[in-house]
């Protein structure tokens, strides 16, 4: 897929930087996230009492119907969504390496900036951290501030920017799912779509990638810190 790359100007109003975490601020080949999706398959399983396949079978059905496994969970089983986010957030974070030149590039941007995350904040805490990106966030809005109602919901989108009074349309949200751009698109906000280098050959569910050229999109790139590298360029001539 092509990088679709801001003009100069695109966003001079900009003042709010929105980040999805997972697989938007470290690249989808790093492949952090299935260390969680395999604990979130065995969380399924013991809770099920299902051999493993079938349990993966049952978690992708509640991620893609629910939004996450963990709202599919609590809304049909009645989870504790505070045991299910300690298990499967158990992981080795150090597949995540340091990035200084992303890590500037989003210091250098002008306003305030934020992650927006469908998992909790330890994690991306732990993430950031591991990408040496943390001090440079104002706040990070996790599962637990959206009351546990995961993007793409409307609802959640509103409770974020009403938490932090943020003037939608000088806000550019960051995200690599398209369908969690919809609803920002429709308040106004720039939407960057981030894809792998590879998007035929990309780890995650096939549907995940569904709308990828849909109006609601206004940038893609497969290099968040080039894409931000080039705003900054921009920007100083």
């Amino acid at each position: 897929m092509a990088n679709n790359l801001p003009d100069a100007g695109d966003f001079d109003a900009v003042t709010e930087w929105v980040f999805d975490l997972d697989n938007t601020l470290y690249p989808r080949h790093i492949d952090l996230f299935s260390q969680i999706d395999q604990k979130m398959t065995s969380y399924v399983s013991d809770l099920l009492k299902l051999p493993r396949d079938a349990a993966r079978k049952v978690q992708k059905d509640y991620y893609r119907n629910y939004g996450t496994t963990l709202n599919g969970l609590m809304t049909v089983h009645g989870i504790d969504a505070n045991d299910f986010l300690e298990k499967v957030h158990d992981i080795d974070y150090s597949w995540v390496k340091p990035d200084p030149a992303l890590g500037d590039a989003i210091r250098s941007l002008p306003g305030r900036k934020f992650i927006f995350t469908n998992g909790d904040t330890p994690h991306a805490e732990r993430t950031a951290s591991a990408l040496g990106i943390l001090d440079h966030f104002d706040e990070i809005f996790d599962i637990v501030a959206a009351d546990l109602t995961p993007k793409p919901a409307a609802q959640t989108y509103d409770r974020f920017l009403e938490l932090h009074s943020i003037p939608s349309k000088k806000a550019v949200m960051f995200e690599d799912l398209p369908r969690n751009l919809t609803v920002p698109k429709s308040l106004g906000m720039r939407t960057v779509l981030i894809v792998p280098k590879n998007i035929d050959i990309a780890l995650g569910e096939d549907w995940e990638q569904d709308g990828h050229d849909g109006q609601h999109i206004d940038y893609v790139t497969d290099d968040l810190c080039g894409f931000l590298t080039h705003y900054h360029a921009d920007r100083s001539r």
